[in-house]
Order: structure tokens, then sequence, then C-alpha cells
């Protein structure tokens, strides 16, 4: 429970007026000795400013890139309009001397709209084979992907079951 700055103030002077002890007092009030003494120690260096409600984010994130270097990678973006995020996060580490993965590039470029998304082929699968099997050891089950990774060209992802792979074990 969050407790008001001058409820706070309240509590402080209850406790040091109080003729139990203070931890006694703060069992009473059903408040943990440590929340209390976190709450005193602020009271005693900045007085009753310092017992109002902090914000829990922090002033400052280690790993933020900084808004100007953002900048930089969007320009680099726009006159380098081939490269993929990849090749744009080596160009600039290797231009200003900053590292930035190709993760960071592809956040700052997509928060700026300039991604594309990725062109899709859509095949659609025969009902039949063409080439009808003759013997058994031909009855084999494939499926073939054809992808285009940008920046890296295009791939095929195969997979291939003859009808004896279920029966092997290992």
């Amino acid at each position: 429970m969050r407790y008001p700055a001058s409820e706070k103030l309240e509590i402080i002077r209850l406790v040091e007026d109080s003729h139990l002890s203070a931890s006694l007092t703060l069992a009473k009030l059903g408040i943990p000795r440590t929340t209390f003494y976190r709450w005193y120690d602020r009271y005693l260096q900045r007085g009753e400013a310092g017992l109002q409600d902090q914000s829990p984010k922090p002033t400052h994130v280690w790993n933020r890139v900084p808004t100007e270097v953002k900048s930089k990678v969007v320009q680099l973006a726009l006159q380098e309009t081939e490269l993929s995020p990849r090749e744009l996060a080596v160009t600039f580490t290797d231009q200003e001397r900053y590292f930035v993965s190709e993760s960071t590039v592809y956040r700052v470029l997509k928060a700026h709209d300039l991604i594309t998304s990725p062109a899709f082929i859509v095949i659609k699968a025969a009902n039949a084979f063409k080439d009808k099997t003759t013997a058994i050891n031909q009855l084999w089950q494939t499926d073939f992907t054809y992808i285009k990774v940008l920046g890296w060209g295009w791939f095929y992802l195969s997979t291939v079951l003859d009808d004896y792979s279920r029966y092997i074990v290992f």
C-alpha cells in the first residue's frame, strides 16, 4: 500500500513520540521496519520533500541508442536504399565508429516506416503427383519452400521423407 507524504510524516512523528519501542509501534501499525527506516532516512536527509513518492523509472537507461544516432541511421538508410538492415548496421559501424546491431537498425527503420513487407510467392500444391510412382521405393514425400531473404538472396528449404524412414530406429 502506498502512503501519501503527509501520512508518512504522521507515522514518523508517531514512532518518534511513542512510549513503546519503534519495532512494537510499527508492528501495531502494520508497517514493515525496513519501509519505515527507508522513509525515516529520506526524511532526515531531505525533510518532508524526501517523503514524496519517487518515480520508479530510471532517469537514464544504459543501453538506449541516442536520438542523434537514430537520426544518422535513418539518414544513411535514405541514402543507401538498396542495403538491408544487416548491411546498414555494418556500414554505419564502419563509417561512424559507433556500433549498432542489425536488430537496432531494423527497429529504428520500422519506427520510421522504412521497412517494406517481404514479397511472398504463393504456390498451390497439386492434387496428385505429376509423375506417378511405379515401385515402392519411389514413394517419397517432399516439401519445397522457396524463400527470398532480403540482403542474402533466394534459398530453398526442402524436407524429404521416403516410405521406409518411419522404420529406422536409432
